[in-house]
């Protein structure tokens, strides 16, 4: 085989493989010829997965993912019944129905224009539903009623764009920034007002119970010095009396021990200087000393 003929073989090769269309599980298309879709019977033909066959450089190819797709979008502001505002961030699961209104409604099966208009319907469902209800029902485990009602507006209003809503979910609902700050704000004093209270009637509380310890040690104290005193003054009499009898029984020999007590105090000083008449009562022991 000659040059020429390796090159004829080449050419049918690739012609051979750009006729042949290759559709992935998951995945379905749509073809084009001359700008007009081919149809059968005047309705769009839609390649299921496997292999088909189309005309090289004529026909131009639109795959349509047939999985289920997940549409995430921001979170956009709804008002309840209240005409409160909230802030609600949801998602939807959505998958192709009919490739065919698919591919017309969204310019050619573009999945950005595809999710812009699902996504527009899905907020107007969702408003709607916010719109019947209070913020109370909302959060108050009403929130699976919302979303079950939501999903089926969105699947009725979604019939048009050929699609087919699986689900329909509310991730988050907070209150708008501004809105949020103001309820903090008041809480936060509701709650400062009531800690003062608490505050303020906590040291009421420790000042009468102060008070109270107080006066009951006060109390405690005087009874305490009273009865000491009642002791004391019980033992001061008693040993008054042990003195007293002692004593009495021999007052010459208490007058000589009182002497010498005397004696001892008043020799002991610092100062050995006394003015005292030597004949006197307090030398009686000591002039007497030598007489028997």
């Amino acid at each position: 085989m000659g040059r020429l003929g390796v090159i004829l073989v080449a050419i049918l090769i690739a012609i051979g493989l750009s006729s042949v269309l290759v559709v992935n599980e998951g995945e379905r298309a749509i073809v084009s010829r001359f700008g007009k879709i081919l149809k059968d019977d005047g309705v769009t033909r839609v390649y299921a997965p496997g292999l088909h066959l189309k005309v090289p450089a004529i026909d131009k190819i639109r795959y349509l993912d047939a999985r289920i797709q997940t549409l995430d979008g921001a979170a956009d502001r709804f008002v309840t019944s209240e005409k409160k505002d909230l802030m609600v961030d949801s998602y939807v699961k959505w998958r192709i129905k009919d490739f065919e209104k698919y591919y017309l409604s969204t310019n050619g099966g573009i999945k950005a224009n595809a999710e812009t208009l699902l996504q527009r319907k899905i907020n107007n469902d969702l408003r709607t539903e916010f719109g019947q209800r209070t913020i109370r029902e909302i959060v108050s485990g009403k929130r699976d009623e919302l979303q079950i009602a939501a999903l089926k507006n969105a699947t009725e209003s979604a019939q048009d764009l050929g699609i087919e809503v699986v689900d329909v979910r509310v991730k988050q609902i907070n209150l708008p920034d501004n809105v949020s700050s103001s309820i903090y704000q008041r809480m936060r004093a509701e709650r400062q007002a009531v800690a003062k209270e608490h505050r303020a009637q906590g040291k009421e509380q420790a000042e009468i119970i102060k008070a109270t310890i107080d006066a009951d040690v006060t109390v405690k104290i005087a009874e305490a010095e009273k009865q000491a005193l009642t002791v004391r003054g019980e033992g001061d009499a008693e040993a008054a009396k042990i003195y007293a009898d002692a004593y009495g029984k021999d007052p010459e020999f208490y007058a000589f021990l009182r002497s010498l007590e005397a004696y001892k105090k008043s020799f002991s000083g610092n100062s050995d200087v006394m003015v005292l008449e030597p004949d006197g009562e307090f030398f009686e022991y000591i002039n007497n000393a030598g007489v028997k």
